[in-house]
């Protein structure tokens, strides 16, 4: 039988307020779990018109897959959530993009013809499961010097990338850092960043039951001054300082993805038409430079180039690894369509849960600017790799 593609959009995406990792962090006695389970919640009940006993899969990724990260994810979550036990669930890695390809794996079987209707999600509990818990990499990776040793170190590999970039000066990640910083405060305070995020019960053995209902980690106090001041703990008078990168924090994120047909038939939002993506290997010791060959990638098999992207969102682990990707385009540091509602050096980097966070949040750039025809979300990953995926705005008007 013959087949042909299928345009695939996304309905929705959601996340939970980002905490801060550790004893003090708002979500220290709270399950990982429990946190996809409450961004599925909070995704069910914004799309009523979604037929549960329709979707096709669920497929939740986590980088450290082990304790309440564990138990295929996607299974066991979309059964605490009260999915129809006939709808099945996998757990994907592709470590800082696991939601990202959480939603291209998705996409792919939807534009196949295998799937309708899908649930994406991700989450990491950094405070529970440090990166790199309960690893062991092969010893051949350093006895035959397949990588250099700071290539499992992703501070040192930010910093290698300062040295491959010199201009790339910790002057001018601190402002970067700074205006992240700036950009979330005022999406706070116009309450554009409240609208995606799902109210979460946390417990506190001292102070009993509360809710999380904002992220923990913004410092909207921050200044230049007090960025410059920072120690560099990867490096001895480096540059990468925890004011110039994204923490260690815990949250997850939940997304639908369906084919355009279904979605209208159901009547579902669309908030944006996926055009391409595309994922690249670098080298792992300055795995910071991976979005640039994955995003050459993805434009190439859109037919498109860089002067067609209205709108990015970048993934911040590192304020040089962002810089060094607008550099390659020739795209300035404070140009306003790069992360207009700030980014991961603000709200944090809940590792694999974070490439929903930046669909959502082109996605509701789309919304506030039908004159942007097309935006992309990239970020890089551990171990050298990098992943983009271009999206198209159904809001589109020539008009605009």
């Amino acid at each position: 039988m013959s087949r042909s593609v299928r345009d695939v959009v996304l309905v929705d995406a959601v996340r939970t307020p980002f905490g801060r990792a550790g004893e003090k962090g708002i979500y220290a006695q709270t399950r990982a779990d429990d946190l996809v389970v409450g961004a599925f919640h909070e995704l069910l009940r914004r799309n009523p018109n979604l037929p549960t006993d329709r979707i096709d899969d669920v497929a939740v990724a986590a980088t450290t897959q082990i304790g309440d990260q564990g138990l295929t994810l996607g299974r066991s979550a979309g059964i605490l959530a009260g999915l129809p036990r006939t709808v099945p669930g996998q757990s994907v890695d592709r470590m800082c993009a696991g939601a990202m390809t959480a939603v291209t794996n998705l996409s792919a079987g939807i534009g196949f013809g295998a799937y309708d209707i899908a649930i994406a999600g991700g989450v990491e509990h950094m405070g529970r499961h440090p990166m790199g818990e309960g690893v062991d990499p092969n010893p051949r990776f350093v006895a035959e010097r397949m990588v250099d040793p700071e290539a499992l170190i992703m501070g040192k590999t930010a910093e290698n990338l300062h040295d491959r970039f010199p201009h790339l000066t910790r002057a001018r990640a601190d402002e970067y850092a700074l205006l992240s910083q700036s950009k979330t405060a005022k999406a706070y305070r116009d309450g554009v960043i409240q609208q995606d995020l799902a109210p979460i019960a946390v417990r506190s053995a001292s102070q009993g039951w509360g809710l999380a209902t904002v992220d923990e980690p913004p410092r909207p106090d921050t200044t230049l001054d007090g960025l410059s001041t920072l120690k560099t703990p990867f490096r001895a008078h480096g540059r990468v300082t925890a004011g110039n990168s994204a923490g260690l924090n815990d949250g997850a994120t939940a997304a639908i993805v369906a084919s355009e047909e279904i979605a209208r038939e159901f009547d579902l939002a669309i908030k944006a038409r996926l055009v391409s993506f595309a994922f690249a290997g670098v080298d792992p010791e300055v795995m910071g430079i991976g979005p640039v060959p994955s995003t050459i990638k993805a434009l190439d098999k859109a037919g498109l180039s860089i002067k067609d992207i209205g709108l990015f969102e970048v993934n911040e682990a590192f304020a040089v690894q962002v810089l060094a990707f607008l550099d390659h385009f020739g795209i300035a540091d404070d140009d306003p369509r790069v992360n207009p509602f700030g980014g991961a050096i603000a709200v944090g980097h809940p590792l694999a849960s974070s490439g929903i966070r930046l669909m959502a949040n082109l996605a509701k750039s789309f919304q506030l600017q039908p004159n942007v025809r097309y935006g992309l979300t990239t970020m890089c990953i551990g171990l050298g790799m990098g992943g983009t995926v271009i999206w198209e705005n159904p809001n589109f008007s020539k008009a605009a």
